[in-house]
């Protein structure tokens, strides 16, 4: 058998909503290929393959996770390419075509972690399939299958095919220095929620930032899926006499007759394919007998143990991202900025020396991997890939409004999921950030969250070095084994040195100065979390090769001076009203071509006060720092 366990066609009914209309293999090898009934644990597979708003776009793409059958811990990776058509352009139409449009998806259900390549053979398949005008022409699906375990039977994990189609170079150019924030909140194990519209984008950023983690995609992402699905209305109201302090949430079953029963283009969806239709009784259990498409294994579903305290409550604040205590006023206590501000104040206009970079050690050849003892996921010599995505911490590049119970289940201690939906984002109290793909926004809800990851003077150097080299012309130099200069390999070798020097300093003693360039609330933050209790529970060797030291560490400098304030000015609301006066006072001095005038005073008077009570700010935070 190869890697790839189905083809799926998904399609809109007018009556039913989204439903299987075709699977190659059959997904229940009891029913034939026709067959509309799903595995329990698949229960939400037509509304990821057919996403929410497709009617929308002509065509998307989708990236989205399955939960393992039978209780084994393989996630199923999912790819599906949607694309609609209108109904007079069909030589074959059915009597249940009433529409004007058709909508379809053609997915694929692999146990290999392969998005782009999968996803660019897909989309040939799919344009040829609806080419032909007629749906009952299965042929070509089915020959796909043979054609994709043919050819990616002896595929290896360990190439760059692996990340075809995911681009940190284009997700640093958009998110410039905030994507350092976005890799360390992953770190933490933080509730992450991506938003955006379509879900093509959405799933792009969303995988990228994983891959800029050695070894995530490869191999850290075979427990990320493990999930139970909702039976019913009922299982659903017993849920919430049990955890009342989950009653504030939208549950999938609460809104199935109203959100949910409305079809793509405003169809009321009232058919035994509505989420409260497919009702089980069976506890979910090895009970199938096949697994992901092989033999049953005797490994049953694991309890997880219930989180000790929710989210934190949602703030009304507008943050973008984070709380830069140059700019904003702020009650912080002397201990807690003791571990930047002290040595700020002590270095702040020393040397001009430039900062210590290294560049990433050449690749020389594929990694050796074993088997964690603790955390299941093939490992390399450093312990990577970090066991994040474990133990009930999900990764769901795109979710579906039927799975919005999983935002509160008290069986899931974290996520990074992707949603269209608007709803997701209007329930901040169930998430502790929020990222905004379309404005690069990173809301955090949490002050003291938005302090741990408050970037230090090093990790400001680290992702001003990567913007720099993604977005100036430079020369073209060519690195062994990390690619070009500011490309996308040379980023995902940046990370792993930044993420190998974090783990190296860890294992120092008498550290506190080396934990310091990487924060040393983040560092403490860090050690809570289970990802790096199951990395230091076992010995790595490898790392003492490793420098230990933050790759952008050295003396502070006036450079380092305008870096904070530029980043300060950048990511809070007085250094953005501060921005925006300015670009106000420059328009009005180009319109009227002379600084004088009663707007352009105007505007000299607003800008002259916010200044004003911007540096009076930062005054009185520098004589703090130097008392």
């Amino acid at each position: 058998r190869g890697p790839v366990l189905h083809i799926v066609v998904v399609g809109f009914h007018h009556k039913k909503g989204c439903q299987v209309e075709f699977s190659y293999p059959p997904l229940k090898p009891a029913e034939g290929h026709d067959s509309h009934s799903l595995p329990e644990e698949w229960k939400y597979l037509p509304f990821l393959a057919l996403p929410d708003g497709a009617h929308n776009y002509q065509e998307d793409t989708v990236f989205f996770h399955l939960p393992p059958r039978c209780g084994d811990r393989t996630t199923v990776y999912g790819v599906s390419c949607y694309r609609q058509i209108e109904a007079k352009a069909l030589k074959v139409r059915q009597a249940d075509i009433t529409r004007e449009t058709v909508q379809k998806s053609v997915c694929v259900l692999s146990q290999l972690p392969l998005y782009g390549l999968l996803q660019a053979k897909l989309q040939l398949i799919t344009h040829a399939y609806f080419e032909e005008k007629d749906f009952s022409q299965i042929s070509i699906l089915k020959e796909l299958y043979d054609h994709m375990n043919s050819s990616l039977g002896n595929t290896s994990l360990e190439g760059s095919q692996v990340y075809l189609g995911l681009s940190p170079r284009d997700l640093v150019l958009h998110f410039r220095h905030k994507v350092l924030i976005l890799f360390k909140l992953i770190l933490l194990e933080k509730k992450v929620l991506f938003y955006i519209s379509p879900v093509n984008r959405l799933v792009g950023a969303l995988m990228t930032v994983l891959s800029l983690f050695p070894g995530m995609i490869e191999h850290g992402l075979t427990d990320c899926s493990h999930y139970r699905p909702r039976k019913s209305i009922s299982e659903d109201a017993g849920l919430q006499e049990n955890t009342p302090h989950l009653d504030d949430s939208v549950s999938a079953g609460d809104t199935s007759d109203t959100t949910l029963g409305m079809g793509r283009g405003g169809t009321k969806v009232a058919g035994s394919h509505s989420l409260e239709g497919q009702k089980g009784s069976m506890p979910f259990s090895p009970s199938e007998k096949t697994c992901n498409g092989a033999q049953s294994s005797n490994s049953a579903v694991q309890r997880l143990k219930v989180p000790s305290r929710a989210s934190p409550a949602s703030s009304e604040s507008d943050w973008e991202t984070l709380d830069p205590s140059i700019l904003e006023d702020s009650n912080l206590k002397e201990g807690e900025r003791e571990n930047t501000a002290s040595e700020q104040a002590e270095n702040l206009l020393s040397s001009e020396s430039l900062p210590i970079t290294v560049q990433p050690q050449a690749n020389t050849g594929h990694a050796v991997l074993v088997p964690g003892l603790i955390s299941g996921l093939e490992e390399d010599q450093y312990g990577m890939p970090l066991a994040i995505f474990t133990k009930g911490y999900l990764c769901l590049p795109y979710m579906a409004l039927q799975q919005h119970h999983l935002l509160s289940d008290v069986t899931v201690r974290g996520f990074v999921a992707g949603a269209t939906n608007i709803l997701f984002r209007q329930q901040k109290h169930l998430s502790d950030a929020i990222v905004e793909i379309e404005d690069a926004h990173v809301q955090i809800h949490d002050p003291e969250l938005r302090k741990i990851l408050n970037p230090t003077t090093a990790d400001l150097r680290f992702a001003d070095y990567l913007v720099k080299h993604v977005t100036e012309n430079r020369d073209d130099v060519f690195l062994d084994g990390t690619g070009w200069e500011g490309g996308d390999e040379w980023i995902r070798a940046q990370f792993s040195a930044y993420l190998h020097a974090l783990l190296a300093a860890v294992l120092q003693p008498d550290n506190e100065k080396t934990l310091s360039d990487f924060g040393t609330v983040f560092v403490a933050a860090w050690k809570n979390t289970h990802n790096y209790r199951v990395w230091n529970s076992n010995k790595h060797p490898a790392l003492a090769e490793v420098n230990s030291s933050h790759p952008f560490q050295g003396q502070y400098s006036v450079s380092d001076v305008k870096l904070r304030l530029s980043h300060s000015v950048q990511n809070s609301e007085r250094g953005k009203k501060i921005g925006n006066v300015m670009v106000s006072t420059s328009r009005n001095v180009v319109q009227t071509g002379k600084a004088v005038g009663q707007s352009v005073g105007g505007a000299f008077t607003s800008a002259k006060s916010a200044v004003s009570s911007w540096f009076s700010t930062f005054t009185q935070s520098t004589q703090n720092l130097g008392d």
